[in-house]
């Protein structure tokens, strides 16, 4: 049955509009002021005063399948997903066992696609169980539908390596999405270096071993012209470092995670496990400098780093706790109450950023709502607080500060290629 969404504010075309949305065949039909309908043949639903999105994209998640199936499955982490507005995924290969070969690649692609409720786009391992020096056959990787190529988790360590990997990666033109991290410099650390780490008595990481491996990474993207993605920056180094690359003409994108833009270490008041992530939560002044980095155009969008863990995996505090924050069902509520209501962000920006921006960095066909396009759409309440406990979630992982915190933005319904995949419950 066609469906049509009546009178709510709809982002369309880099604008917000009062229009309706016209659905038939799961794809979209018309968009525009007060379409007329036979309602005995088309489901209107009434969204007045409601937000109409594309589907969210997040070009960065793990879940967890196969391998690690307790702390999520492609099931529930793309259910977790469409909760949070997210139509259009990227996985990482950090899973059990590593697809690194063609074969295992293939399987992975098949499962995604047999079990996922949204889109789901599978990233590469850059090189044999994401720590060798060994790189894939990125020819068979593209060919088997690789949107990427990520080590993510880890670090490449060897110049070398990378600069190899740079190379074949350019070739096949497919973006390298990396996890800058020194681990020599990191050091087996829990949380951001500094004077909270040193009143907490925990183990601290340095911020220059994101920024030295973000440094060295610009200076070997520039000589091999490959697309260089720069996952989850945290620092105010980085962030300089990519603005000056950019002016360069470095071929450079970067993402920025929410829990970066939300939370700085001043917020770890406790030995508390829930803000163990890595990159860890940096210094205000690193915070603010993600927030103007991503307001000049330096970051170009932000993904969630949705990693979801048992509640075993969390605890014992930092020093035991596995590194990880889940966020696809917190990241538009969380980013749009303390953002764009504050007037730090508008929407549009806002928007941008969860939905157009990420889908051109990884030329996915997705996050922008066009006449004849598969019917991707999310329908937001910005009006109503809410608040999530742990019960609400619907991904296997609660593990985020966020919880029992009131936030506007609640998802009300999400579709995919027009068929209902979440629906808020009365």
């Amino acid at each position: 049955m066609a469906m049509l969404l009546r009178g709510g504010q709809v982002y369309y075309q880099g604008q917000l509009q009062t229009a309706d949305v016209l659905i038939k065949d799961g794809v979209i039909q018309a968009v525009a002021p007060q379409l007329m309908v036979d309602s005995d043949t088309v489901q209107v639903i009434d969204v007045t005063g409601k937000l109409v999105t594309p589907g969210l994209v997040d070009v960065h998640v793990h879940y967890r399948e196969p391998g690690q199936t307790a702390k999520e499955t492609i099931q529930t982490g793309s259910l977790a997903a469409a909760h949070g507005g997210f139509t259009t995924v990227v996985t990482m290969a950090n899973v059990d066992p590593v697809p690194d070969t063609p074969e295992q690649f293939a399987k992975q692609v098949a499962l995604n696609q047999t079990k996922g409720l949204v889109h789901i786009y599978q990233n590469s391992p850059v090189t044999k169980d994401l720590t060798s020096d060994q790189i894939v056959d990125m020819v068979a990787m593209k060919k088997l539908g690789a949107v990427g190529f990520s080590n993510d988790g880890h670090g490449i360590q060897n110049a070398k390596t990378m600069y190899d990997a740079m190379q074949q990666a350019a070739q096949v033109g497919l973006p390298i999405a990396a996890h800058v991290q020194d681990d020599a410099l990191y050091d087996h650390g829990v949380m951001n270096a500094g004077p909270v780490a040193q009143r907490l008595g925990l183990p601290g990481i340095l911020g220059v071993s994101e920024s030295s491996q973000v440094a060295r990474d610009l200076d070997l993207a520039a000589a091999t012209g490959v697309h260089y993605h720069v996952c989850h920056v945290s620092t105010k180094a980085s962030v300089d470092l990519i603005r000056d690359a950019k002016a360069r003409g470095v071929k450079v994108t970067a993402e920025v995670a929410p829990h970066h833009l939300l939370f700085s270490d001043d917020d770890i008041l406790t030995d508390n496990s829930n803000f163990k992530m890595n990159p860890p939560l940096r210094s205000e002044s690193d915070r603010q400098a993600l927030i103007q980095g991503l307001l000049d155009g330096t970051i170009d969008l932000i993904a969630t780093d949705h990693a979801p863990h048992t509640d075993d995996d969390k605890a014992g505090g930092m020093c035991h706790a596995a590194f990880g924050i889940t966020g696809s069902e917190t990241a538009f509520a969380s980013l749009y109450t303390a953002f764009v209501r504050l007037g730090i962000f508008t929407l549009p920006q806002l928007l941008h950023w969860l939905t157009l921006a990420p889908a051109t960095a990884f030329n996915l066909p997705a996050g922008d709502l066009q006449v004849g396009k598969p019917a991707d759409v999310s329908v937001f309440d910005l009006e109503q607080q809410f608040v999530y406990q742990a019960t609400d979630y619907l991904s296997k992982g609660h593990n985020t500060p966020l919880t029992g915190q009131p936030m506007y933005g609640q998802t009300l319904l999400t579709l995919v290629d027009g068929q209902l995949v979440y629906q808020q419950e009365d």
